[in-house]
Parts: C-alpha cells; sequence; structure tokens
C-alpha cells in the first residue's frame, strides 16, 4: 500500500508549487527516489493535464561520472540537459541519498569545472521554468538530524505539506522591509557586519521553489559589505563537511576564510572571481526546522536563522556578481545558539531570533505553526 502522504505531497508539488496546467511540460528529476512516489507525482501531473518527463538518477552514479569528466564531457552533457530543458515549462527535482558524501572524493578541480560549464543549465532552470526543488527523506538526513528514520520521516512530511498560504501572507511586510531598506548590520558573537541591499530588491520563498520553504531574500550590493561573520552551522558543499566556518570581508570581498578544513573551504572561494563575493542574504523561519542537519535545503529555512552566499547572484535580486559557486552559508541566532539582532536602517528588526516590529510578528514561530 503506497504512504498516503505522497498523494498528499505530490498534489503540492503540482497544484501549488508549480501550478501545472493543460499542456505544460515537466521534467521530473528523480535522485534516488521512491518508484513509488515517482509514480504518484506522474498520476498528479497527468491528472493537471500536463505531459511529465522523468528522469532517474543515482548518486553512485553521478560520482563515477564526476571523477571521469573533463572539459568535453561536460560540454556534451550541458548541451544536452539544456535542449531538454528548454522544452519544458517546469521542472521537479527530488534528490535522496543514502550517503550525503557520497561526491567527498571528486577532486575540486573537476567538481568545479563541471559546475562551472553546467552553470547556464540551472540559470535557464531558476530564469526561464517553474521550478521547486526538495531533498527526500533517509536514514542519512535523520542521523545527520540527530533522530531515527521514523520520526524524522515524520518531520518530512509536516515540514513539506505545512500551511504555505498562510505563510506567503505573513512575509509580505518582511519583503515590503527588505526593499525599501539600504544598511544592514548583522551583530551577534563572533559577528559585526554591515552592507547596502539598497535598490537590490526582495523575494519571498512559499514553496513555490524549494519545499520546506520558508525565507525572504535580498542581496548585498556587490562592494559594500565590511567586517566579519563566524557561522554556527556545519555547511556541507561538494561533497564536503565544514564547520566553524569564519569570513571576512573587505568591501565586498572575502579577504580571509577559515573553518575546520581552511584549506578546501579557500579552494571552493577560489572557483573563480566572484567566488569571494555574494549573492544572496537572506532571512529564514520555519516554525517546523529548529536544527542544522547539514541540508541546505533544511538548514537555510531554519527559524530565527540568516544566510550569506559567496558566489553567483540570483537574477531577480541581483548585484551583478557571477561565478560557478553559490554557497550558502547559515547563522541561527536564537537564544540556545549564542542569539544576535539585525537591523535595518537603525531599526531592530529581530533579535535572538524573534521579529521586534508588530508588521512582522506573524512570521515567528508561535504565530505560523
Amino acid at each position: 500500500m503506497t504512504d498516503p502522504r505522497y498523494k498528499k505531497l505530490a498534489s503540492l508539488l503540482v497544484n501549488y508549487s508549480t501550478k501545472l496546467k493543460k499542456g505544460d511540460r515537466v521534467l521530473l528529476d528523480m535522485v534516488e527516489v521512491p518508484d513509488e512516489f515517482v509514480v504518484e507525482l506522474m498520476r498528479s501531473a497527468r491528472e493537471a493535464g500536463a505531459v511529465p518527463i522523468v528522469e532517474m538518477r543515482h548518486t553512485r552514479v553521478t560520482r563515477e561520472m564526476l571523477r571521469g569528466t573533463d572539459e568535453e564531457h561536460a560540454t556534451l552533457v550541458r548541451d544536452l540537459e539544456l535542449f531538454r530543458m528548454k522544452k519544458v515549462q517546469a521542472y521537479i527535482a527530488i534528490r535522496g541519498s543514502a550517503n550525503a558524501n557520497e561526491t567527498s572524493d571528486v577532486p575540486s578541480e573537476l567538481m568545479g569545472l563541471y559546475s562551472r560549464i553546467n552553470r547556464p543549465v540551472l540559470n535557464y532552470r531558476v530564469n526561464q521554468t517553474r521550478w521547486c526543488v526538495l531533498r527526500w527523506p533517509s536514514p542519512s538526513m535523520a542521523q545527520n538530524a540527530g533522530m531515527s528514520t521514523e520520526a524524522f520521516e515524520n518531520l518530512y512530511f509536516d515540514v513539506c505539506t505545512m500551511d504555505y498560504l498562510k505563510m506567503a501572507r505573513a512575509m509580505v511586510p518582511l519583503q515590503r522591509r527588505m526593499k525599501a531598506a539600504d544598511r544592514v548590520q548583522i551583530k551577534g558573537p563572533g559577528t559585526d557586519l554591515e552592507f547596502s541591499i539598497k535598490g537590490i530588491g526582495a523575494k519571498t520563498c512559499q514553496g513555490d521553489r524549494n519545499i520546506p520553504d520558508g525565507e525572504v531574500y535580498s542581496c548585498p550590493v556587490k562592494t559594500s559589505i565590511n567586517g566579519f561573520i563566524q557561522f554556527n552551522t556545519p555547511t556541507l558543499y561538494a561533497g564536503t563537511k565544514f564547520e566553524n566556518v569564519r569570513l571576512e570581508f573587505k568591501d565586498g570581498k572575502v579577504v580571509k576564510a577559515t573553518s575546520n578544513n581552511t584549506s578546501r573551504l579557500n579552494e571552493i572561494l577560489d572557483t573563480d572571481a566572484g567566488a569571494r563575493y555574494t549573492g544572496e542574504f537572506s532571512l529564514g523561519f520555519n516554525p517546523y526546522i529548529l536544527n542544522p542537519m547539514c541540508d541546505i535545503l533544511f538548514d537555510e529555512k531554519i527559524a530565527g536563522s540568516l544566510h550569506l552566499t559567496p558566489g553567483q547572484a540570483y537574477e531577480d535580486c541581483d548585484n551583478g556578481n557571477r561565478s560557478a559557486v553559490h554557497w550558502d552559508m547559515v547563522l541561527i541566532q536564537r537564544p540556545e545558539w549564542g542569539g544576535g539582532e539585525i537591523w535595518f536602517d537603525g531599526e531592530l528588526i529581530r533579535k535572538d531570533g524573534l521579529f521586534l516590529p508588530k508588521d512582522l510578528k506573524p512570521l515567528n514561530p508561535a504565530n505560523l505553526k
């Protein structure tokens, strides 16, 4: 018997997140997802009148492909993937893995080359299709979250099928404030950072791009960041886990970067000229996600968190920075994580993870559940 939660999640992805309609072509990019859920997703897409195209991938196969890639191979993959992407109106990716570190032994130069050459596929998908990306629960994710497999699966479906429409309404005042703001200050243990978001704009993330969701993002003016920030959550990038990442900025550029693996950290930040500048600043507030699990689609939505992103800027909140890297690094500011403050133009917006202005209080966890 198919888990009844599969149908509920499939319906959310089809009818809310991507709003599929008759005649749409949708690419279902499935990485180690149970066949039973893929079938439910296909059926839901067809019920909406859409035409599903299915790709099934496996992380061990992907690892082997990356270990043998070169410029000719990566370019061929880009051309084929871009051709296919241009044939669809929507894209749903679900990424599961028994081992989150499967690509940890792929040489960084190969990862960088492949990412750089295939960046146009990602850019087209982000800017030209209706898309949604999410993880699939696995024992390794449960382990990273410090939970049993069953408990984590229950959390996963609670988070992924929450009332995103209610959250969307509560986001509007924060989006309005971020669009109007100039100077942003972030303060906390090991952190004293200042930058401008003037004229960049702001976008809400309300379950129509990522599941789980719950953030509003903007982007620092490229050369405006000065100061330092100490991230207090682990981060996984290119198959390598990093902890205690500290970045120091001068006129927008990361001039010093340290972590538990400082050498590898700086290798990634040296991928290209844009990797040491930033491409996103965001506030997270999903009430069901409280602790990191080294999975960025969850961690960047943690209640009372923010993330700052070395690398590529999104074109809808653009500071002009271009890079093969887009690395969301998360700082939790709730009291049990050390606390902290966020200021917009001299007004204290959030303290110790809770929004203070009356119009933003609906985004606090007690009001979103």
